[in-house]
């Protein structure tokens, strides 16, 4: 045998020797016998040693386990459903908008229909981000839209609109008009500025345009000195949906309406 295979052979023995005796003269455990060899000086401790890895108690180690794998398993469980909600809402609300543009075409939808999509698009608390710019474009003169459908507060009662009723946002200008126009019998139109925050406009109207029969129409401006910006002590709509053919919001009253998108009308 050679030296070094001899060294190596008294070097285990010695090792095995000293875990007999620290676990026959101990109440304790093997595993606190591999701690008590671990925990002693590196400058102490045989060229194998530092290789003994002390396992820690199942005791310890278990509850952390099994409390981590039902924390994870609850998280999964939670985060499921909570998709699921959404992939629900999300079709709720394509049903009703869906409905309200075929009642915007038609005229024949049901009022409670209509009311029951006011209803749940309200609810869905959509994204507004882009909601001014649909409503308004990038370009001044804006976009215009023609109400379809009014609702009372609260959604009580409902009914469409029975004559011609436009309004025009102009997003890069902040310009809102407001008017009512009646064919050849003329026109009553309302102009002003706005200012949006988050979902809220609020408007203030500067003048306002009068037309009957073929005359030309009289501007009546009644701006005053008032430059201050819009906000919720003035009227407002606030506004639950947009897209590029419909648009849903509520005024300051509390009634709930919707308009299409249509071409701007001539004075």
């Amino acid at each position: 045998m050679s030296c070094g295979d001899e060294m190596l052979s008294k070097f285990l023995y010695s090792s095995q020797h000293k875990i007999k005796m620290a676990t026959s003269s101990s109440s304790l455990s093997p595993c606190f016998s591999f701690t008590h060899l671990h925990s002693r000086s590196p400058l102490h401790r045989g060229p194998f040693e530092s290789c003994l890895i002390p396992p820690l108690p199942l005791k310890q180690r278990a509850p952390k386990f099994w409390c981590r794998a039902a924390l994870d398993n609850d998280a999964q469980i939670s985060s499921s459903i909570l998709v699921q909600q959404q992939l629900q809402l999300t079709k709720e609300v394509e049903d009703c908008v869906r409905l309200l543009k075929n009642a915007a075409k038609t005229r024949k939808v049901p009022q409670q229909d209509i009311l029951q999509a006011f209803s749940v698009i309200e609810k869905a608390n959509l994204d507004p981000s882009r909601f001014l710019q649909t409503l308004g474009g990038t370009n001044s003169p804006g976009r215009t839209w023609m109400l379809v459908f009014t609702a009372q507060k609260k959604l009580g009662r409902g009914k469409y609109f029975p004559i011609t009723a436009v309004q025009r946002f102009d997003a890069a200008g902040k310009r809102i008009e407001n008017g009512v126009y009646l064919g050849p019998l003329g026109c009553l139109t309302f102009e002003g500025r706005f200012s949006w925050k988050k979902r809220i406009l609020s408007f203030i109207f500067e003048q306002i345009r009068i037309k009957i029969g073929p005359f030309n129409p009289i501007q009546i401006s009644f701006k005053g000195k008032d430059e201050r910006e819009p906000s919720n002590e003035d009227p407002f709509f606030i506004w639950f949906y947009a897209d590029e053919e419909i648009a849903v919001a509520r005024g300051k009253s509390g009634g709930t309406a919707f308009w299409v998108r249509c071409q701007r009308l001539a004075y």
